[in-house]
């Protein structure tokens, strides 16, 4: 699902009544239909409670007005409070101002703070509150007035029902600027915009519901721009293909995945297995030969293979090794430890590979401060799962900047060095070099433990080794990656959620988005 910027939503409603022939009107009253369709589904005692509706002058304002005459249509207590005078309201928005009029239906005006604490007082006495102050054309925090009725909102604890965004925030931004509400539903027009998908500023907008105002899939489609999107069940199930009846291992791949160091066994084998969970039709960790009985030890179904190494972590003269294996990908990081070996390994294993690679934990220290190994790198691609540290390490940017702006990094940083980035987190990011990126939404904070990453690293391992476009690939690794997380969560709650939990739900998560289970023999 598409994700929007505020230019591209108004060039998106723009094509629809120019190209497509949609009056603007129609665009609103289907806005505001959705939005109280929204609500009924929310709030199954809607026709008993007071709803207040607190309205810009524009047409987040004019969504309002709608809103407000179908609930009184449909016999709803309502009030409706504009902030500004009426006679500055205009074009669609103020069409539906009229209409409020004909049903008998008053409109407060507040122009300025003294009116507003005039009416404040009986707004805010509402049971719940219908946000149309401001939409996707916010670009700075909110100040004076607007700002005022924010905090007065938040401090009354209603419920908000915020349309298209919470006021305050921005269609571009994933930060919260300054006062803006926070809602406990939102109603956006058409398709997601940034804020409402991305942390921090998501936890404001509450239950977030997507609504069909009529412009046709083409147009949002086809708009110009960059392209970021949300990752959905049926794209994903879309990209899991069913296993021929006559297939055999050899035809999923074989994942090297060359991990583990001295008391960090554990990380290598989550990896493995994560992979064979995945799907990987033969699994092989390398591994430095007095590490290899225990990660052997730890897992049945993988092999291993012993490296040569350096006091318990692998050594630079162990890359032949490597190259010579005959592996569809290489996938290399967890528990690798850190060493000057480990560095001179694993750049070289950049420059020379000719397989797709994927780089995880140590293995993306080795380009911490110096990551133009990548975009020199000729081939199959190179695929990055760092956590916010491991970003900052490999960009120099502080961690809060990555954390605050993790879209933008992500994705500068895939095209620039022409390798696909996959930021860990909540909400993980998938950057590709071509300047797409996608955003996860499946995942809890109870994944936040020791090995999650490990077993995302194994995950991505196995699909990238099957399937061509590596950004898809790494997109439904991590979506049920998260799914597999979500799954555990609802069994055993997040407190207590292991990486091992994770691994164990990788394929009742295939099998929820679409996996086909075993049909017994008619023989």
């Amino acid at each position: 699902m598409r994700v929007l910027t505020a230019q591209q939503m108004r060039e998106a409603d723009r094509r629809a009544t120019e190209d497509f022939g949609i009056p603007s009107i129609a665009l609103m009253e289907n806005a505001g239909r959705e939005v109280v369709a929204a609500m009924t589904s929310a709030f199954p005692d809607l026709s008993a409670l007071r709803v207040a509706v607190v309205s810009g002058r524009g047409n987040n304002g004019g969504d309002g007005f709608v809103v407000a005459r179908l609930l009184r249509e449909a016999g709803v207590n309502v009030r409706v409070v504009l902030l500004g005078r009426a006679a500055d309201v205009g074009g669609d928005a103020r069409a539906n101002l009229g209409r409020l009029a004909d049903l008998g239906l008053a409109v407060v005006e507040a122009p300025d703070e003294s009116a507003w604490r005039q009416v404040c007082a009986g707004a805010l006495d509402a049971d719940l509150i219908v946000d149309a102050l401001v939409g996707i054309g916010l670009t700075s925090a909110l100040t004076g007035l607007l700002a005022a009725v924010v905090r007065d909102v938040n401090a009354s604890g209603r419920r908000v029902v915020a349309i298209d965004l919470p006021s305050g925030l921005s269609a571009d931004r994933s930060d919260v600027p300054g006062e803006a509400i926070a809602a406990a539903l939102t109603v956006t027009l058409a398709a997601p915009k940034l804020p409402l998908v991305q942390p921090p500023a998501e936890a404001l907008a509450g239950t977030l519901v997507v609504a069909d105002i009529g412009i046709p899939a083409a147009v949002i489609g086809g708009i110009e721009g960059p392209r970021v999107e949300v990752l959905t069940r049926d794209a994903m199930a879309a990209l899991q293909s069913q296993r021929g009846r006559d297939s055999h291992k050899g035809d999923y791949g074989h994942v090297l995945v060359v991990a583990g160091s001295a008391g960090k066994t554990g990380a290598a084998s989550l990896a493995g297995m994560a992979a064979l969970r995945s799907g990987a039709g033969l699994v092989t960790i390398a591994t430095p030969a007095s590490c290899a009985p225990v990660v052997a030890a730890l897992g049945r179904e993988y092999m291993t293979l012993a490296l040569e190494e350096d006091t318990g972590v692998v050594a630079a003269g162990a890359l032949d090794r490597i190259l010579a294996f005959d592996a569809d990908l290489i996938a290399v990081g967890p528990g690798l430890g850190r060493s000057a070996g480990v560095t001179t390994l694993v750049r070289t294993l950049v420059e020379r590979s000719t397989r797709p690679l994927v780089l995880d934990a140590d293995a993306l220290h080795a380009f911490a401060g110096n990551p133009s190994a990548f975009a020199r790198r000729t081939g199959p691609p190179v695929i990055l799962t760092p956590h916010p540290g491991e970003m900052a390490a490999l960009t120099g940017l502080p961690v809060a900047e990555v954390q605050a702006r993790r879209l933008d990094v992500a994705r500068d940083f895939a095209t620039t060095n022409r390798v696909v980035v996959v930021l860990k987190g909540a909400r993980t990011v998938i950057a590709t070099p071509d300047g797409r990126a996608f955003i996860n939404a499946t995942g809890n904070p109870g994944m936040a433990t020791a090995g999650t990453g490990d077993v995302l690293t194994g995950a991505v391992a196995a699909w990238v080794a099957r399937i061509a476009d590596a950004g898809a690939a790494c997109s439904l690794a991590v979506y049920l990656h998260g799914l597999a997380g979500d799954l555990a969560a609802a069994e055993q709650g997040e407190v207590g959620l292991i990486a091992g939990d994770v691994l164990d739900r990788l394929g009742r998560a295939a099998l929820a988005l679409g996996g086909r289970r075993a049909r017994p023999s008619r023989l």
